[in-house]
């Protein structure tokens, strides 16, 4: 073959070959799919609290669902700030998602600034409900809401209630609680409620409010005590706690829920993937038994239910908020 010719060749050569390139990477894409590596799942507050129980009831099941390992990764402080900011930098391809509380969500900016907003995270799915409880330790001489109003106003500041920090829900319905019975108490806050319910099971706090799922295990050994349920309805886990209406507290009505975002970028295909399989996790029976113990609901939102949820609850705990002059210590 003469020199032109065997340069044509090559040439033809080389145009088949990124001809048969670019035709075939989608389609090697499409077979190894997402995911192909391990999936982080931050959780924005210490081990041992709701948002932390969730992320574990999740991640194992996901894992499966999806073929690769899910790994929780604390990113405790902040107020969740430090989660949240790293999942909003993270790629966004749905390696990195966040196990969101939604203190942290609609709650915590509208009382502190930080370096992410609502706008920087997608929402996949949410996966539990709960209303919170009004717990007191051993040792303090208090079985009821009644009787909890009356030791403080008779020791005005002595008692001290833990919240997973500045901004959380529990910080919200401790003030709300004060303001709504004007009683005095000192706010204690923590990097979650791992650590809170540590300090209020070693005597160093005297009360907190919180989901059931971190303190059940406790108030069923008798070193916490239950004495309202911050909820419109009973838990089935705890039928012999009133609820705070039920207390004389109408107005003391605060749940939390605990969801999936992941960053604001995130291809439509692999959120679809992600919400898909949680739904099919929750619907088993095992989930949503699971749940129930904990003294919370599985309680699956698709991204756009979610998102609804997640602008209403905004906007309903601006309100509260800016109403009852909430501020952060």
């Amino acid at each position: 073959m003469n020199p032109i010719r065997r340069r044509l060749a090559g040439a033809a050569a080389l145009a088949l070959l990124a001809t048969t390139a670019v035709t075939t990477a989608p389609a090697a894409f499409a077979q190894g799919g997402y995911p192909d590596k391990p999936i982080t799942m931050m959780v924005g507050a210490a081990p041992g609290g709701t948002t932390d129980i969730a992320a574990r009831m999740l991640a194992e099941p996901l894992g499966k669902a999806l073929g690769q390992t899910v790994v929780v990764d604390n990113r405790a402080g902040a107020s969740g700030a430090l989660a949240a900011i790293a999942v909003k930098r993270a790629e966004a391809d749905g390696y990195t998602i966040l196990m969101q509380y939604s203190g942290y969500h609609v709650i915590t900016p509208h009382i502190q600034k930080s370096q992410w907003d609502l706008k920087d995270l997608r929402p996949v799915a949410n996966v539990l409900t709960a209303p919170q409880l009004i717990v007191v330790r051993e040792g303090v001489p208090i079985k009821t809401t009644a009787e909890l109003i009356a030791y403080a106003k008779k020791n005005p500041g002595k008692l001290s209630f833990a919240s997973s920090g500045n901004g959380s829900l529990q910080h919200v319905t401790g003030v709300m609680l004060e303001q709504q019975t004007g009683i005095q108490m000192i706010h204690v806050p923590y990097k979650g409620t791992g650590p809170a319910l540590q300090d209020l099971l070693g005597g160093q706090v005297d009360l907190t409010f919180g989901t059931p799922p971190p303190f059940m295990p406790f108030i069923a050994s008798g070193k916490l005590r239950a004495v309202a349920v911050t909820g419109k309805e009973r838990l089935s886990s705890l039928p012999d706690v009133p609820t705070a209406a039920q207390a004389g507290l109408p107005n003391l009505d605060a749940g939390s829920w605990f969801a999936v975002f992941a960053p604001a970028k995130t291809p439509q295909a692999v959120v679809d993937r992600l919400t898909t399989a949680i739904a099919k996790i929750m619907a088993t029976p095992e989930f949503k038994k699971k749940a129930a113990e904990l003294g919370a609901t599985a309680d699956y939102m698709n991204p756009q239910q979610l998102q609804a949820h997640s602008d209403a609850e905004f906007q309903r705990w601006g309100k509260v908020i800016s109403s009852a002059k909430i501020q952060a210590d």
